[in-house]
């Protein structure tokens, strides 16, 4: 079983990876057009890689985009075996990750704040 080290090295490396693919247009498929890789998870036996994925748009492409990445999943691990040598790659396995849009929402709500705050100072 290989270090804690090594599987957080090769989730570095799948992730940073991906995120190459995705900015070089390696990946055809429309449906995955401004999409980022937010984080990868790899598990202690190598099987299974979490690969989270955001857009810029939000969560309303959500469906789309995660369907694209199970389209071209036999590819992406293809490419990403050749590249990153491993007796046995990991599976991918792709997640929506909601936390960007998270962070935005709740900047919102301090932005607001602030401005509900100087808005009373000022009276």
């Amino acid at each position: 079983m290989p270090s804690l080290m090594r599987v957080k090295r090769i989730a570095d490396r799948i992730k940073q990876d991906l995120s190459r693919m995705l900015v070089m247009g390696e990946i055809k498929d429309p449906r995955l057009a401004n999409i980022y890789i937010t984080d990868v998870n790899v598990d202690r036996e190598l099987a299974f890689a979490n690969v989270f994925v955001s857009a810029i748009e939000g969560s309303q492409r959500a469906s789309e985009i995660l369907q694209g990445l199970e389209n071209a999943r036999g590819f992406l691990r293809s490419v990403l075996a050749n590249h990153i040598q491993l007796h046995s790659f990991p599976h991918l396995r792709f997640h929506w990750d909601p936390t960007p849009e998270r962070a935005d929402h709740i900047e919102e709500i301090l932005n607001t704040i602030r401005e509900e705050k100087e808005g009373k100072g000022n009276d």
